[in-house]
């Protein structure tokens, strides 16, 4: 198995580890009395510096490498400028986003916004066609359709589910900051596979976790800046304090969550790298049908008829994509050399 494929491999299990637990884990902030939406968007992306060792890692092991002893030092960023602002664009982007989602988890069950999140995969795949010409098939349009219209079915049976004490006004406010939140990310990862292309520089996985330090810095900024504003600071520990599950319970949830959301985003941008913005958005999806099914297990929300019929249009929507990239790809297979091997590192756009 090439370096590429193990690197696949391990990206992919931090996606999929990350798209379950950091939505579980923010929703276990709220559900026993944390009510702070600028603190939750800040913590999917606070824990950016544990990214500091698997770099230093990589780089050791490519200085202390035989074939790279007798070339120059590498220097631990070696990140330009324009991949930098690029980085630093996206990185606001994503700070929106978490912003947008913490919104609609704190008034959403995680069985009703995991539904709402799989249609993230149908603007995936709209953006996809229109900033990398990743081109559409029957199988494609199919599931844009079925996600489409699972998302639909919610929408037109919505507050059923809705927690109590909430009003139909902040349920319908959440159910908007989830869709907002997946057409957001639906742009913003084929936006990450545009940057690789039209980077000057040779992309290697370590400058894939440079992109994403930066990346992260820059969405923690500003969700930090919205917290001085609503003043999260100031209220943290009384917050911790008055939290049902205990003061201590209240660091491990918000540290927990911020870990989960790390794997959660470095396995996006990896998995990204290594094969394409839309197999990033698929594993989302696939992963999303999983959360629900945990969800009802562990904090025993309702799963009413409109759920199943959801579940199941994103269910055949998955399959369906699945299956037309399978053939597709077996298709592109076909015309390759059998010797074909997957690059090690990205060429640079010249």
């Amino acid at each position: 198995m090439s370096m590429k494929r193990v690197l696949l491999l391990v990206n992919s299990i931090l996606l999929a580890i990350g798209t379950s637990g950091g939505a579980l884990a923010m929703r276990l902030y709220f559900i026993h009395g944390g009510n702070r939406i600028w603190l939750s968007s800040f913590l999917e992306t606070a824990a950016f510096p544990v990214i500091l060792v698997p770099l230093s890692i990589s780089h050791i092991h490519h200085y202390c490498h035989p074939h790279h002893r007798h070339l120059a030092k590498p220097n631990l960023f070696s990140m330009k400028p324009p991949l930098f602002l690029a980085s630093a664009v996206v990185g606001i982007l994503t700070g929106l986003d978490d912003y947008l989602y913490a919104c609609g988890v704190a008034r959403l069950p995680v069985s009703t916004f995991s539904l709402i999140q799989a249609s993230h995969l149908a603007f995936t795949a709209l953006f996809a066609f229109l900033l990398v010409r990743h081109r559409f098939t029957a199988y494609s349009v199919n599931a844009v359709v079925l996600l489409t219209v699972a998302a639909v079915v919610l929408a037109l049976h919505s507050g059923g589910d809705r927690p109590a004490g909430e009003s139909t006004r902040q349920y319908v406010i959440g159910f908007v900051m989830i869709l907002a939140a997946a057409a957001l990310y639906g742009f913003v990862l084929p936006l990450m596979e545009l940057v690789y292309r039209k980077s000057k520089q040779r992309i290697t996985y370590s400058l894939v976790m440079e992109i994403q330090l930066v990346m992260c810095f820059f969405a923690t900024l500003f969700c930090t800046a919205g917290m001085m504003i609503n003043n999260d600071f100031k209220v943290i520990s009384r917050e911790a304090r008055e939290y049902k599950l205990g003061e201590t319970k209240y660091y491990v949830v918000l540290v927990w969550s911020a870990i989960m959301w790390q794997f959660f985003f470095l396995g996006a941008i990896g998995v990204i790298f290594c094969a394409s913005s839309l197999l990033s958005g698929i594993i989302i999806a696939a992963f999303l049908p999983v959360t629900e099914v945990l969800a009802v297990i562990v904090y025993k929300e309702n799963f009413q008829a409109e759920k199943g019929v959801a579940l199941v249009l994103s269910l055949w929507g998955f399959v369906s994509y699945f299956y037309g990239e399978i053939k597709q790809d077996r298709e592109k297979n076909k015309n390759l050399c059998p010797e074909t091997e997957l690059p090690q590192s990205l060429p640079p756009n010249t």
